[in-house]
């Protein structure tokens, strides 16, 4: 069954804790990236982990600070 490449994450800023979605592209694989807080600007370092055919499976946040 074929599953979205563009998924919808809600999520809230380890910095202001102000919630927000992410919109994460799982044909990348498992990754990580940086997406700025819309609120604070601040860098959230993101975590993404896919399943072997792709599905998303995790996702972490962290500061800048943090080692994920």
């Amino acid at each position: 069954m074929p599953h979205d490449v563009i998924v919808e994450w809600p999520v809230h800023c380890p910095y202001c804790d102000a919630p927000f979605t992410l919109l994460l592209d799982t044909s990348a694989g498992s990754h990580t990236t940086w997406e700025d807080c819309a609120i604070c600007c601040q860098p959230i370092q993101v975590s993404v982990t896919t399943t072997l055919d792709g599905e998303l499976e995790t996702v972490e946040l962290g500061s800048d600070d943090d080692v994920l």
